[in-house]
């Protein structure tokens, strides 16, 4: 779970190494943020020669939480760090070409209510869905 003043690392190629999150964009503007909800964020940390600049206003979602979450089976799944992936706020679609780390499925199903595609794109690039 995530909430406002959180710092999330980047799992992309955008050139955005760190977030600093300002807003919690979920559908009834929850306090917290879960995997597959939307956040607001300005870069703290980014790659040198990269589009993205410290200071600039973007929009991630969740793809892993420290804080477990529970799955319909009854097992539980947890990550070992908080990280997101840069997406265009009106269509879902991510910013970047490649996804480091692990994404859990539950990606997938949060995201039908909000887009079309269910980020199926942020789960096809990620190199294992867990």
């Amino acid at each position: 779970m995530l909430q406002v003043r959180s710092w999330i690392k980047i799992a992309d190629n955008t050139g955005a190494k760190v977030v600093n999150v300002f807003s919690v964009n979920s559908k009834n503007s929850n306090r917290f943020a879960r995997v597959g909800d939307i956040v607001a964020g300005s870069v703290k940390q980014a790659a040198p020669n990269s589009a993205l600049k410290k200071g600039d206003k973007i929009y991630a979602v969740i793809v892993r939480t420290r804080k477990e979450m529970r799955r319909k089976d009854g097992s539980y799944i947890r990550f070992d760090d908080n990280a997101g992936v840069l997406v265009n706020k009106e269509s879902g679609e991510p910013r970047g070409t490649r996804i480091f780390g692990p994404v859990p499925r539950e990606i997938r199903e949060r995201a039908k209510g909000q887009f079309e595609d269910g980020f199926k794109k942020i789960i096809s690039l990620a190199p294992e869905v867990i």
